[in-house]
């Protein structure tokens, strides 16, 4: 005989598994179903976007002309790949410094992606593309037209650890059973700023941040004669790993910047979350003083 208990949870069981199979097979106004979600769109802020944004109002305040710079290739030179997924870390970080650059309110040329205005300036030479504002109504092409850049800043994604730390803990009661496990892994980036009219390194950063993983799984479970029934519930959450990066960049492109413009050591130190001694510090271990 199956106790009220069992029928109960075999009943939501039951239920839940129907529930997910209430998809309508036939078309209503375009779709066979009305997607989930909504969550609006959002800024995509990292942690150290407000010392971004601190070290621009301070150049501003000192009166330091911010320098022009572009942003070579940052890539990922780990070499993690997932069988089914690809890469495992973001192809984009060349992207997120200039973000960040951005966010700096520092001047910024274009040489990422050059295709667009090299078919112009081609398309300009055969005097393919018009101008009403010339006399000879077409583009011309000016010598000097193109902005040059002061610095420019390449680098990598050279770290990515997995499982630094972990623990797990199981518990078995009656017919209760529940498991938890957290881990740690870390990322690293590697930048350099370089004078591009002499190519001389400038500056060099290399920074780390961890990242924590965690997963919780409970389960209930009775035998029916000689069958068995389990219902387990669970969770796993990842802190974002390219999130992550972003947050690395964002911290490696402060510290160029702010060195580059010949700011105090301890610009933005509270907005950093550290104290001007933790800041000086480290500063003291970058340039070797």
């Amino acid at each position: 005989m199956l106790s009220k208990i069992s029928l109960k949870r075999a009943s939501a069981a039951l239920c839940c598994l129907a529930a997910t199979a209430c998809t309508n097979p036939y078309a209503t106004g375009g779709n066979y179903a009305s997607p989930i979600g909504g969550a609006p769109v959002l800024e995509n802020p990292s942690l150290y976007t407000p010392a971004l944004t601190c070290l621009s109002l301070e150049m501003a305040m000192k009166g330091r002309g911010p320098a022009t710079v572009t942003v070579g290739k940052i890539l990922d030179y780990t070499g993690k790949d997932d069988l089914e997924t690809g890469k495992r870390l973001t192809q984009g970080a060349a992207l997120m410094a200039m973000s960040a650059l951005g966010k700096a309110k520092i001047p910024q040329v274009e040489r990422f992606d050059t295709s667009v205005t090299e078919l112009e300036l081609k398309w300009a030479d055969n005097k393919l593309i018009g101008d009403p504002a010339s006399d000879k109504g077409y583009r011309p092409i000016l010598a000097g037209q193109i902005e040059g850049s002061d610095y420019h800043i390449i680098g990598g994604i050279t770290e990515m650890n997995y499982n630094i730390r972990s623990n797990n803990v199981e518990l078995l009661f009656d017919a209760f059973s529940g498991s938890g496990r957290t881990y740690v892994m870390n990322i690293g980036v590697d930048l350099r700023l370089v004078n591009s009219r002499t190519l001389k390194v400038v500056d060099t950063v290399s920074y780390q941040k961890q990242v924590i993983g965690r997963e919780i799984r409970a389960g209930v479970f009775e035998f029916f004669g000689n069958k068995v029934f389990d219902l387990g519930l669970g969770e796993r959450s990842l802190e974002p790993i390219q999130l992550a990066v972003r947050s690395v960049i964002e911290r490696g492109v402060f510290e160029l910047m702010r060195d580059l413009h010949k700011l105090p050591r301890n610009t933005c130190g509270d907005v950093l979350g550290h104290s001007d001694a933790q800041m000086e510090d480290a500063s003291a271990i970058r340039t070797g003083s």
